[in-house]
């Protein structure tokens, strides 16, 4: 297999005779099997088959109750993260309930084992570093993992951590795709961080595998995993690494940013204000791969360095790997994408937005939680980008919150990262931030001069220190509508703002509220 062939094994079968009869003989109709990614059942709607590029009605009759019923009843037990499989396959049965806990709604997700789809990045998995991989959902992330766990088991000690058995298949014996590896199961998700350090500790491995590291002490496990020596290879959430970054709890997967305040000489040295982001310590992975589509990958062979380039504003070296129709890997050299939002989420509504991607653009439907919904309108209109706020999850595609609300770790947030919807987390409620999130969302440029953008930054640290405890702080001098920004960025943080001086000294003072 390492001359590019794929051999692929899908058990499609076992998960088709689980379907009632009509839908099977559509599904054998449309054909197109190695296509097909799942199948969807909700209570009183046509029921759809997702393949790769369409979604197709396979009956105009609904989905109705003793269907829903029939279906259950060949599955396995649902688990706390409402999933259920069929033994000794990898296909996944995801569980939609109302508030009286039954099942109005299915997701049939054809599970596959494909031989050969590691073959584009062979090499990192046998460097023996640590690889995280990124990339948008049914991209084929859990696939890719599950044979790197199968490769690396034929000569090293493997051990997978299989929260919701998507890597080793439903059941008590593992599918025969994750080779020679062993396979722990865990009995709730909120578990996961301590089955990763139990297989540490007790079963003595030399690699361990992990599906979806999505909240904060499974990322603290992975870097204990990662200082014992241990060789981690994991997905998480989000696309690209700087995406990543914007995510206060994964951020630490690769090293985390703080905020540092340099010597006068030091900023003087390198053309910077005083008040700089840094990474906070080594990356926990020494590789990231952005998984761009199933035949082409972007590397970053280098984490921390990649960091340390976003985080001083230019964008990261990377290695743009694709597989070509002969089955030949080929590798350039590339300049990563940078997004400002990932780093510097500050822009001014006032700037000139470049268009060149408006051809591209669609609605995107999101949710709101914990952010001000009025503020998030007004920052769509400025940019002009078509954006439609929508009252629940499902039939959002991004959610947005603030750092604040995500740190408390809501149902809603837990229940849109589970389906794999796209979680953005905002620094503030602000429509600065706002803005910013939209533009990343939309890919467009934002283009400004580097003292606007100093001033917002100056701006926020200033903020942030007042609610650390600080008293006053007086801003460097700005024109007037810098500071006229920089008064609303001070109201929207409930702080108290004053402008003393004459032009060109003019400058803005935050102060605490007075209660």
């Amino acid at each position: 297999m390492g001359n590019g062939t794929q051999i692929v094994m899908d058990d499609l079968d076992a998960l088709m005779q689980i379907l009632p009869p009509e839908l099977q003989a559509s599904l054998a109709q449309l054909g197109r099997r190695d296509d097909l990614l799942e199948v969807i059942l909700d209570l009183g709607r046509v029921p759809t088959a997702r393949y790769t590029d369409v979604e197709v009605v396979l009956r105009e009759t609904e989905v109705t109750q003793a269907e829903l019923a029939a279906v259950v009843e060949w599955l396995g037990d649902f688990d706390a993260d409402n999933r259920a499989g069929i033994a000794r396959t990898l296909h996944r049965i995801a569980a939609i309930r109302n508030r009286r806990g039954d099942i109005v709604g299915l997701t049939c997700r054809v599970g596959r084992a494909v031989y050969g789809t590691i073959d584009i990045i062979k090499d990192l998995i046998a460097s023996g570093k640590s690889i995280l991989l990124l990339g948008r959902p049914g991209v084929g992330k859990t696939t890719m993992l599950r044979e790197a766990a199968r490769v690396l088991a034929e000569n090293k000690r493997v051990v997978i951590v299989d929260t919701s058995n998507e890597i080793g298949g439903d059941g008590d014996i593992p599918h025969p795709a994750i080779g020679r590896a062993r396979r722990m199961q865990v009995a709730l998700p909120t578990l996961q961080h301590e089955v990763m350090i139990e297989a540490v500790e007790n079963h003595n491995p030399e690699v361990i595998v992990i599906d979806e590291i999505g909240r904060e002490l499974e990322a603290m496990a992975a870097r204990t995993i990662a200082e014992r020596g241990v060789q981690l290879i994991a997905t998480a959430h989000g696309n690209t690494l700087d995406n990543l970054l914007l995510n206060p709890t994964l951020s630490d997967l690769v090293g985390g940013i703080e905020s540092v305040t340099l010597s006068d000489e030091e900023a003087r040295r390198r053309g910077t204000q005083k008040t700089v982001l840094e990474r906070r310590a080594p990356p926990t992975f020494d590789i990231l791969v952005e998984i761009q589509a199933r035949q082409q990958v972007l590397v970053h062979e280098d984490v921390a360095e990649s960091v340390d380039s976003l985080l001083r504003g230019r964008p990261p070296r990377a290695q743009l790997r694709s597989r070509g129709e002969n089955g030949n890997i080929h590798k350039d050299a590339v300049t990563a994408h940078l997004t400002e939002a990932a780093v510097e989420p500050v822009v001014s509504r006032a700037l000139p937005v470049s268009r060149s991607a408006e051809a591209r653009l669609k609605t995107l439907h999101i949710f709101p939680y914990g952010i001000a919904r009025n503020r998030l309108e007004r920052a769509a209109q400025m940019l002009q980008v078509p954006v439609e706020i929508v009252e629940d999850l499902g039939s959002a595609e991004v959610l947005v919150t603030t750092k604040q609300h995500y740190r408390q770790r809501p149902k809603i947030v837990a229940d849109a990262e589970r389906r794999g919807a796209p979680v953005y987390v905002l620094r503030a409620n602000t429509a600065a931030q706002m803005e910013s999130f939209l533009a990343e969302l939309f890919h467009i440029s934002l283009e400004g001069d580097e003292a606007f953008e100093r001033a917002m930054r100056e701006t926020e640290e200033a903020i942030r220190r007042i609610g650390m405890g600080a008293t006053m702080i007086d801003l460097a001098p700005q024109n007037a509508y810098i500071r006229r920004y920089q008064h609303e960025m001070a109201r929207e943080a409930h702080l108290s703002s004053e402008s003393f001086g004459k032009d060109p000294y003019r400058h803005v003072r935050l102060l605490q509220e007075e209660s």
